[in-house]
């Protein structure tokens, strides 16, 4: 497996494995498949620090995806990030998760984030498993965060220090 950086050539891939994570009901609240534009549009806010790497079987196939994302627009949370990671169905439990993290985090370090937050599904237990793994820890739940097909979701929120102060 290969993991490197994305380029616009991966947009279609990286929205059609975030689209199987919206289908799915595990890895997200979002409920609307993205389309071109859509993933055109996350595209050009990963710009700079705000990596988005991709993982690869062979040349060519595409089976997951993460991103660095901006937290907030304030300066004083300027060394957070976002974290995105989706792995494809046929992927998933294979170990690309962990190679999109540990590349992600490395990527992050450079970049001059000090420390990675994370939001998750509370159902989405092998993920939860990933982060704890890489000693993410709980900073809480949201409680019926947001509906997905009508059902409330919890949401909880981690963080991991990269660069204490």
């Amino acid at each position: 497996m290969l993991v490197r950086d994305a380029t616009p050539d991966d947009v279609a891939d990286i929205g059609r494995i975030y689209n199987e994570g919206i289908a799915d009901r595990i890895a997200t609240l979002e409920e609307d498949p993205k389309d071109a534009e859509d993933m055109a549009a996350w595209w050009a806010e990963h710009a700079g620090r705000y990596a988005v790497l991709v993982a690869e079987t062979g040349p060519g196939v595409v089976v997951g995806w993460a991103s660095l994302n901006r937290y907030e627009n304030a300066c004083s949370m300027a060394g957070i990030a976002d974290l995105s990671v989706y792995v494809g169905r046929t992927a998933r439990g294979t170990g690309v998760g962990a190679a999109l993290l540990t590349a992600l985090e490395r990527r992050a370090k450079t970049n001059a984030f000090r420390k990675i937050i994370l939001f998750a599904l509370t159902k989405n237990e092998r993920a939860l498993g990933l982060y704890v793994k890489f000693g993410y820890r709980e900073i809480g739940v949201f409680r019926e965060h947001g509906a997905v097909d009508g059902k409330y979701e919890d949401v909880i929120a981690m963080e991991k220090l990269l660069q204490p102060a």
